[in-house]
């Protein structure tokens, strides 16, 4: 038996349709044609990324921040630009852009608190 890597990407959240409503608005992503129930998984490559309801038992609340100690990163176009739109709209911006081994980056907090960090190297 072998695992091959990551396969399917979902953050847990408070509210469904306003984190899938963040993502689409602010980030662009599209939601794929089908996902399973109680959650809404966007079209990325090469892995697919979802935001769904907390599984039983699970309180986000209760955590300092969401999925600390993980981190997703994710792909822009331009990093920079999407940073700039996404201070305008108030997102909380965690780590200013900064020019790295993966281009321009910087990390924003989405709703529930999860860090995303976006970089814009292909």
């Amino acid at each position: 038996m072998t695992v091959t890597g990551p396969d399917f990407l979902a953050l847990q959240v408070r509210d469904l349709e306003r984190a899938a409503a963040f993502y689409e608005q602010r980030l662009g992503l599209r939601r794929a044609p089908t996902g399973p129930p109680h959650a809404v998984v966007f079209d990325t490559s090469p892995v697919p990324l979802a935001v769904r309801e907390p599984l039983p038992g699970v309180d986000l609340d209760a955590a300092a921040r969401p999925g600390l100690g993980v981190a997703l990163w994710l792909h822009a176009d331009d990093a920079q630009e999407l940073h700039d739109d996404l201070a305008a709209a108030g997102t909380p911006i965690l780590s200013p852009p900064v020019d790295g081994p993966f281009g321009r980056t910087f990390t924003f907090a989405d709703p529930d608190g999860y860090a995303v960090t976006v970089h814009d190297r292909a």
